[in-house]
């Protein structure tokens, strides 16, 4: 495995991240045990998490299966760095009129607390605000996390589906206050989903701010079995956007299968390839899916092969301004 610090943390992730949206929902508790043994056996050292994952009145069920896998010993909880986030309503914590999403200090305190439990841990390296709130100043915010940052109970903040003004914004309140203020952001990136190159990326990079890129393979458009897909697939693609993009994805295939490697694979390679990233954000449902992806890290895409990408996939044509004025 390869690592990289995230951002101008001095913290050392694993350039793939294991993400755990699957686990408790697709994916049965000792099949999740198996993969994230098998994650620390080859070196991953960072999953990814949520509040919400589990989904609806099962929200938190994720939190609780590695909680659970924690609990066993053996050094897993010392070799993981944790990430997880919160933003959303929780059934399992009572927050009456504030139960909508949001970022407020009262939801903070009491979803880290809510988290910490469900994951049997008395810290989390990365704490990360889900989404957005533009209703919550950052005096609020900042402040906010400098307790459980005090207390040990987080060791740095991240944000994910942020825009460019709001990483700028937060990083400009941050230093006024002396805070090295976010470490990460985790946005959606991938070959179909190219738009944060215009502001987002630039922005992250030129902060010191480590992007971990969710959704790498578009919900799977990109994993090689939309144009073949399983028969009783629970994550069968929509059949009207692999119309819409069937043309590229034959052209995708056709590139992958010259360069002997899977769509997958390519697909993850191709976002690691970005200057910005620290990591992409692998969802495995099954063991052997994990397995499969583990080589991402060491396939290295030519600047033929990334033109040729360019060319089936364009991009908004480079960062702002440049992409749409002189």
């Amino acid at each position: 495995m390869k690592y990289s610090y995230l951002g101008r943390s001095g913290l050392k992730v694993s350039k793939l991240c294991l993400g755990t949206m699957n686990f408790g929902v697709d994916t049965e508790e000792k099949e999740a045990f198996r993969i994230m043994d098998a994650a620390l056996d080859a070196g991953i050292n960072f999953f990814d998490t949520a509040n919400i994952y589990g989904w609806g009145e099962n929200a938190g069920r994720t939190e609780e299966i590695i909680g659970r896998w924690f609990a066993q010993g053996g050094g897993r909880r010392e070799k993981t760095v944790l990430a997880t986030k919160f933003y959303g309503d929780m059934h399992d914590v009572n927050d009456g009129p504030n139960r909508e999403g949001g970022l407020s200090a009262y939801k903070l305190r009491r979803h880290l607390d809510a988290s910490l439990r469900r994951l049997q841990t008395d810290h989390i390296e990365l704490y990360q605000m889900h989404h957005v709130d533009r209703n919550v100043s950052w005096d609020e915010l900042w402040e906010a996390f400098q307790v459980p940052v005090y207390q040990g109970k987080i060791g740095y903040v991240g944000s994910s589906n942020f825009a460019g003004r709001d990483l700028v914004k937060a990083q400009y309140e941050a230093k006024a206050r002396h805070l090295i203020g976010l470490v990460s952001e985790q946005h959606k990136y991938s070959l179909l989903c190219r738009l944060p190159e215009l502001e987002v990326l630039p922005a992250a990079q030129e902060l010191g701010i480590g992007v971990i890129a969710w959704s790498p393979l578009d919900g799977g458009l990109l994993g090689g079995n939309a144009l073949k897909p399983i028969e009783g697939s629970k994550r069968a693609s929509n059949p009207e956007r692999v119309e819409k993009f069937r043309a590229q994805l034959e052209a995708f295939a056709s590139l992958s299968k010259e360069l002997g490697e899977s769509e997958a694979n390519v697909a993850l390679a191709w976002t690691l390839a970005h200057p910005a990233m620290t990591a992409p954000i692998i969802g495995p449902r099954t063991l052997e899916q994990f397995q499969n992806t583990l080589r991402v890290v060491d396939i290295e895409l030519d600047e033929s092969t990334l033109q040729k990408l360019d060319e089936i996939f364009p991009g908004p044509g480079g960062s702002a301004p440049k992409a749409y004025a002189w």
